[in-house]
């Protein structure tokens, strides 16, 4: 009986995995199945049906349960239990034909569960039912696939800013968070460093927001070609950006800020021509003596970035 009314996936094409002990049995049935339009693995004797399931991935498996052991049902149970094997259908053949027998099967795993002697016809209508099953089980997976995937992206985007690629301030916001907790738990020192961009809105208002964006982006490579491995840097907002460095004090920092400034200074932006894009860099640490929250390094961070701005931009302060 050929499986006629399956997805073109499946007709002719599908995989059966055979291990049946009796080798007469066996060639008899892969003849009948083969004729049926399948392919037929046959169980090599010394293989172990796991190894087989791993490497050819069949669509279903007939599984003969030997009357001297039980080792067919940990292999069942061992399919069933791992997310890529469990939607492959097992049918066991089995000289065994009581109900305690059956049940045993059946809550190991298998799928059905036919004594011998069977009826090819009936086995194969069996195969076929399975078929169909094992066809909605890929679809399913498929889709949740599909949907772990888009799930991934949302939560990626949830956190990164979509045109520079940084963490978004939320995201900055939770990692601070967790910084901060720690350096003020073991008096670790760490630093924040707000920047942003001198004059960007005349960049958008002569070049356009197309060499706007241009700039921002080289503005951030710039960022993390000065930046240690460790720090963690993001976008704030606008053409405002923000560094975390763990475990640096506001010399250090004041280092890396003039480093980040110099190189946005000698910079050549190809997307505005000649004209000179700059940048002002505001430093705050703690532990400080009037720091004690994270809003309070922030605004600390914010207020010398501020008085860079008064001081003539294109300069690097640190919070006094």
């Amino acid at each position: 009986m050929k499986c006629e009314d399956l997805p073109e996936r499946s007709m002719g094409k599908t995989k059966i995995l055979l291990a049946e002990d009796d080798l007469t049995q066996a060639s008899i049935m892969k003849d009948f199945l083969e004729s049926n339009g399948h392919e037929v693995l046959l169980l090599a004797e010394g293989s172990s049906v796991m190894s087989v399931v791993k490497r050819d991935n069949p669509d279903v498996i007939l599984l003969d349960r030997p009357s001297s052991d039980t080792d067919d049902t940990q292999v069942c149970r061992s399919l069933k239990r791992n997310r890529d094997t469990s939607g492959i259908p097992i049918i066991m053949l089995t000289n065994k034909s009581s109900p305690s027998d059956k049940i045993m099967g059946l809550t190991a795993g298998a799928d059905d569960y036919i004594p011998k002697p069977y009826n090819h016809e009936e086995l194969s209508a069996l195969i076929c039912a399975r078929l169909r099953t094992k066809t909605e089980w890929d679809n399913l997976k498929q889709k949740t696939r599909r949907l772990e995937e888009m799930l991934s992206r949302v939560k990626t985007l949830a956190h990164v800013d979509p045109l520079t690629g940084l963490y978004n301030r939320r995201r900055f916001e939770t990692v601070l968070a967790s910084e901060f907790k720690r350096a003020m738990r073991y008096q670790f020192p760490l630093s924040c460093l707000m920047l942003d961009i001198d004059h960007f809105k005349k960049v958008n208002d002569k070049c356009g927001h197309i060499a706007g964006d241009h700039v921002l982006r080289d503005t951030v490579k710039i960022i993390q070609d000065n930046m240690r491995e460790s720090d963690t840097v993001a976008r704030w907002g606008g053409e405002e950006f923000a560094i975390l460095s763990p475990n640096t004090s506001k010399e250090k920092a004041l280092v890396v800020g003039e480093r980040i400034r110099k190189a946005m200074s000698s910079y050549a932006f190809p997307s505005v021509g000649d004209i000179k894009i700059t940048i002002s860099i505001g430093i705050a640490d703690v532990p400080h003596a009037t720091i004690s929250t994270i809003e309070q390094l922030i605004e600390a961070a914010d207020a010398a970035l501020y008085e860079a701005k008064k001081g003539g931009r294109n300069k690097v302060k640190v919070a006094s």
